[in-house]
């Protein structure tokens, strides 16, 4: 007779019999499986079912192995008495203790005793309630089908964390407004100008720079990108702040070095071929030797006079020749070290130190000052000559660190350069263009000509409103009003200011050719003035109003070219020189922080 519910081994060992007929003679309810018959001679009569239970038993044996695959079950040849519990006389295999100590109560269930199959959800929940808070918990015989978890990190194996020192800032505007930024310590002016840029909502052409202002002393400098702000701002006194602005001459020597050293005023310490790489590659180079010479008005220190001496600029220091021109070391003198001074422009020259020339500069020692007694104040004899030698100074000082500045946003737009066409959106893609010249439309296929289609419909507004004028219509953009007001919206005109206020904004924001701003005419109230930098020389030019046919016109060139708004003037010589030395590159700007 086969047994339901225990292993097919089980029926052909005559040891498990004995034993399982022991055990339901002592204990009849301890068994969950039916009781085991007595009479040996009813199994060889029911050999038959056997083949039919030996199938049964490995169908269910398979379904319990799939529904528990991590339930430790005990081996077949274990002997097994009362309640799935190892025989007294016989010891369990090795690691099998182990195993069952570490099991659930749920877990222990044998394969001798009929299981119901219930859903995993139950059994989970089943499973749960054996698990109390008084037991200890139980380790996972498993682990390497649980998920790996990071391992814990023992309390203080990490080093202890440093909070990164913030400070405030305040910044000024040009116009006056001002804006305080909480900055790290390590930030850099390149990156508090990009993060002025961000906020003020401008467009970062990378000509931003911060200002270092001292009202007090009558000086300021631009910082270069990568001066640490925070040490900056300890050595300024309480009256000196940081101002943000425009620099288009920041890194213009990289671009045309021939112009901001002359000939007669730099001296190489090898032959020079005459090229622009050559001369940048001597200054850059910290193993050469260039000298920068020439006269400049000297201040005494604790005097009020001047005095014009021969100046020499090298990498160890600024002298000063005491006979003549000579440069022997006899007769040179030292004034300044570059390593711990920077140089800065005199913005208030004549008035505060009594200068010969109004292109005066200064060296400045890295540390507070109160006082204008340790400035070493000089003045060039133009503007040219004060640029030659701020330029040589910061050269001398910074060498390859201003030329890896410039070089990064050159390096950045390389990296972008995949991303620079803008993303046009669906309804922009689906747009095509039309010609309704004719009776009926048409679809215009050759580029050049849709391109042209589209710059005469973004100029034929003026020509319809004027028309609709004409005819007597109520539109809200009259031609003569519009005409004198549509430019006050741009950034590069400035409104009514002076000439010498012009001139100011046009210096501070960089010599470079093309450097433009407009204003209204102090001599004449309907005409306008382009105030123009060109060779590091600044000139006005007069816009003239003309009346044609009741319009209103304006002209650069006694009336020969005529446009109808400022908008249109500046549009036109940004891509033709005209009557101009150069063309409109550089637009003065202001920005309200």
């Amino acid at each position: 007779m086969a047994l339901a519910g225990c292993p097919d081994s089980f029926l052909h060992r005559p040891y498990y019999q004995e034993k399982a007929e022991q055990a339901s003679a002592q204990s009849t309810g301890d068994l969950a499986a039916p009781r085991l018959p007595a009479q040996s001679g009813r199994l060889k009569s029911h050999q038959e079912d056997d083949v039919d239970l030996e199938t049964l038993m490995d169908d269910m044996n398979t379904s319990l192995e799939s529904l528990y695959p991590s339930c430790g079950m005990q081996s077949d040849t274990v002997p097994l008495c009362q309640n799935g519990q190892h025989s007294r006389n016989q010891p369990p295999a090795s690691g099998t203790k182990g195993l069952q100590s570490q099991l659930s109560p749920w877990q222990k269930v044998q394969r001798s005793q009929p299981v119901h199959i219930l859903a995993v959800r139950r059994l989970q929940e089943q499973d749960q309630q054996f698990r109390t808070s008084s037991l200890p918990a139980i380790p996972n015989p498993f682990p390497e089908l649980c998920p790996k978890s990071p391992p814990g990190i023992p309390p203080g194996s990490l080093p202890p964390s440093q909070d990164v020192a913030k400070q405030d800032v305040k910044v000024f505007g040009e116009d006056g407004t001002c804006k305080v930024v909480e900055i790290l310590a390590d930030m850099t002016a390149r990156d508090l100008c990009q993060l002025l840029v961000y906020k003020s909502h401008c467009v970062d052409d990378n000509s931003w720079t911060l200002v270092e202002h001292h009202p007090q002393l009558g000086i300021e400098r631009c910082l270069e990108d990568h001066e640490l702000v925070v040490q900056v701002e300890n050595t300024m006194a309480s009256e000196s702040k940081f101002l943000f602005r425009k620099n288009y001459a920041k890194y213009e020597f990289f671009k045309n070095p021939t112009t901001f050293f002359p000939e007669q005023m730099v001296t190489l310490c090898q032959q020079s071929n005459g090229s622009q790489t050559h001369l940048l590659q001597i200054f850059l180079n910290s193993s050469s030797c260039p000298e920068v010479q020439g006269f400049l008005h000297v201040k005494e220190l604790g005097r009020k006079s001047w005095k014009r001496l021969y100046m020499c600029l090298r990498r160890s220091g600024l002298y000063c020749s005491t006979k003549g021109v000579s440069k022997e070391p006899r007769h040179l003198q030292f004034l300044a070290d570059l390593e711990d001074c920077s140089v800065f422009s005199l913005i208030t020259g004549r008035k505060q130190y009594s200068a010969p020339t109004d292109y005066g500069f200064c060296i400045k020692t890295n540390k507070l000052m109160h006082d204008s007694k340790e400035l070493r104040l000089l003045c060039a004899e133009d503007e040219q000559g004060r640029t030659c030698w701020m330029t040589a100074f910061r050269l001398l000082k910074y060498g390859v660190l201003l030329y890896q500045s410039y070089k990064v946003p050159q390096q950045r737009k390389a990296h972008l350069a995949s991303f620079s066409t803008p993303v046009r959106s669906v309804s922009e893609n689906s747009l095509v263009a039309m010609d309704f010249s004719g009776q009926t439309g048409r679809v215009i296929d050759n580029p050049a000509e849709a391109q042209s289609a589209a710059v005469e419909e973004g100029h034929a507004w003026r020509k319809r409103s004027t028309r609709m004028n004409v005819l007597g219509s109520q539109s809200p953009l009259h031609p003569s009003t519009l005409s004198t007001v549509i430019h006050r919206t741009q950034q590069w005109f400035h409104g009514r200011i002076s000439r010498e206020e012009s001139h100011r904004i046009i210096k501070q924001q960089g010599l470079v050719d093309g450097l433009f701003l407009l204003r209204d005419s102090q001599s004449n109230p309907k005409a306008f003035v382009l105030t123009l930098c060109h060779h590091q020389k600044i000139k006005n030019f007069q816009i003239l109003p003309y009346e044609d046919d009741g319009q209103m016109l304006f002209s650069l060139d006694d009336g020969n070219t005529r446009f109808s708004d400022l908008i249109q003037l500046v549009d036109f010589y940004q891509l033709n020189k005209g009557v101009l030395p150069c063309k409109l590159k550089h637009h003065c700007i202001r920005v309200a922080l």
